[in-house]
């Protein structure tokens, strides 16, 4: 057996270590099973939500007019809005290239180590419980079919799931709708019910975006609600509670 490709390991501590790079390189701030132009959307929706709140206290503070508040929250998130969806869209071009990287890679084994992916292979799908002529069956018709090979090396031993790696652009549309309408609800609001408006749409749209990560992720809704909730307030207070002590004589 040639260790060369397996760095001195064998077939299947080498399987094991690669679909750790793999889960490390698949892991990402939005998540592996909800759609990635949801989450975008949803974190956006919270992240502005927190950050309309935190920009009506600074103004409050500073004692604007009505009107020039308006005008600075106006410019304020169309620069916001700009910011989000090509911040999405750069991280999810970084998380494309990673993922090309891999495939080259992971192809550029497959047609220069064949004997050593042939015993990875096998390695695998005797974890699974193949073995004897069946177990030979299954490699052989694998390693015939290149491209067959490449995803189920990509899936099987680096445990990505090629279908949930959406374009960048479809992430950072969802990232331009969820600050679009968070930025346009809050806006309204305090157009039309100055100064109340504000704290009624910005923590719905932060419990819209909490509510709606939790029930792709299967999480516990009512706990994703209250925890998102509860850090929105801490974040808020601490900020009170820091003008004030900042302000004091």
């Amino acid at each position: 057996m040639s260790f060369s490709h397996f760095a001195d390991k064998n077939a299947l501590s080498h399987v094991t270590q690669k679909r750790m790079e793999g889960f490390s390189s698949h892991a990402e701030s939005h998540g592996t099973e909800i759609p990635g132009h949801l989450s975008a959307g949803a974190d956006a929706a919270r992240e502005t939500g927190v950050l309309f709140l935190f920009l009506y206290l600074l103004l409050s503070f500073l004692a604007l007019p009505s009107d020039f508040m308006l005008k600075i929250f106006f410019a304020f998130s169309c620069a916001w809005i700009v910011w989000k969806t090509g911040r999405s869209a750069i991280l999810g071009w970084a998380r494309l290239e990673r993922l090309h990287r891999i495939i080259h890679q992971e192809l550029y084994e497959i047609k220069h180590h064949r004997e050593q992916e042939k015993e990875e292979l096998r390695a695998l799908y005797q974890q699974k419980g193949f073995e004897g002529k069946l177990l030979d069956d299954v490699v052989n018709v694998l390693m015939a079919d290149e491209d067959r090979l490449l995803r189920v090396m990509l899936e099987e031993e680096l445990g990505l799931t090629l279908s949930v790696h959406q374009h960048p652009l479809k992430q950072a549309l969802g990232a331009f709708l969820g600050t679009f309408f968070t930025s346009a609800l809050c806006f309204f609001a305090l157009w039309f019910s100055l100064p109340y408006g504000i704290f009624f749409t910005a923590p719905l749209t932060i419990a819209i975006g909490a509510f709606t990560l939790s029930r792709y992720e299967k999480n516990q809704v009512v706990s994703a609600l209250i925890w998102t909730l509860a850090l929105a307030t801490l974040s808020i207070g601490t900020l009170i509670f820091s003008f004030n002590l900042l302000l004091l004589p």
